[in-house]
């Protein structure tokens, strides 16, 4: 089977993704997942990146993806999705991986979100207006009722807002200040987020600068707040921002699994850096899989 972006699209539904990002994030901290550290292969003539990152837990695969971060008008990720029979090794479907990244990674923010933020949290500032900003505005709204949501980007801010329906802050730090629910979403590999512009009780989905040598948050953000990661492993070792703050205070899989507390007072500053692990790509596949087969037989 061979699937594109347009049958993965017709497929994938946020609402499904989110609690199968859930149970995938508890399988990875209960060690039922086995994932090596991605494979990241430089094609530094061309300023890109090609990655691996295979996985085997409630299904077998990996996903090939590249990451040219000075794309102009052609998305900087691309990728495809391999799954495999886990009892045999057979092949089972190949299926394009750019649409998969996508909300993925907006599904397991709006998982921490869910578990992190302030149950009455009402208004959500994104920094950043590309495919991510999109994702995260769609996930999050499916776990908080927000009344007001505030979008800056150095470019594409005021497009953002107008087929969003949102507002277009004129800084990133208009764009935060008072929020509750803050998303940083950008391609910068230097801090955009300010801990001085954070109210008590923020919590910050912080999905960008994912090399050991970038930045997206400074050092009064980090020190700030309480940080969670998909994977301690994989967190220390690619992530600039939380090989800068010197440590990792949960597993958001560990919340989930009740073996860690998730906010544990109103004014806490809370932090989830996500880096992306292959497991988030293999389940998220395997669902779509699951419902091309079901579509078959019907």
């Amino acid at each position: 089977m061979v699937l594109n972006e347009e049958a993965v699209r017709g497929l994938l539904r946020m609402a499904e993704l989110i609690p199968a990002m859930e149970g995938a994030l508890a399988d990875l901290s209960s060690g039922k997942v086995v994932q090596p550290l991605r494979l990241v292969v430089p094609v530094a003539e061309h300023h890109g990146f090609f990655a691996i990152m295979p996985a085997h837990g409630r299904a077998l695969g990996a996903k090939l993806v590249t990451f040219y971060p000075n794309n102009q008008g052609i998305p900087t990720h691309h990728a495809m999705v391999l799954l495999f029979r886990p009892d045999t090794g057979e092949p089972l479907v190949t299926m394009d991986g750019r649409l998969i990244t996508e909300m993925r990674t907006a599904a397991v923010s709006a998982v921490a979100t869910n578990l992190l933020a302030r149950p009455e949290a009402s208004v959500l500032g994104i920094l950043g207006s590309g495919v991510q900003a999109r994702s995260h505005l769609e996930a999050l709204q499916l776990v908080r009722d927000f009344r007001e949501v505030r979008v800056w980007s150095p470019k594409g801010a005021r497009a953002f807002s107008e087929k969003f329906g949102v507002r277009a802050a004129a800084s990133a730090e208009e764009a935060v200040r008072g929020a509750e629910v803050i998303v940083v979403a950008t391609t910068s590999t230097t801090p955009v987020l300010l801990g001085k512009w954070l109210s008590p009780g923020t919590h910050v989905n912080a999905v960008g600068a994912t090399r050991p040598d970038w930045r997206e948050l400074d050092d009064e953000t980090l020190r700030g707040a309480r940080i969670y990661v998909e994977s301690r492993e994989a967190a220390t070792r690619e992530s600039g921002d939380v090989i800068a703050a010197g440590r990792v205070d949960a597993e958001i899989g560990e919340v989930v699994a009740g073996k860690q507390p998730g906010r544990r007072f109103a004014e806490e500053i809370t932090l989830f850096k996500s880096v992306g692990v292959a497991v988030e790509d293999v389940v998220t596949a395997d669902l779509v899989y699951r419902k091309a087969l079901q579509g078959r037989v019907a």
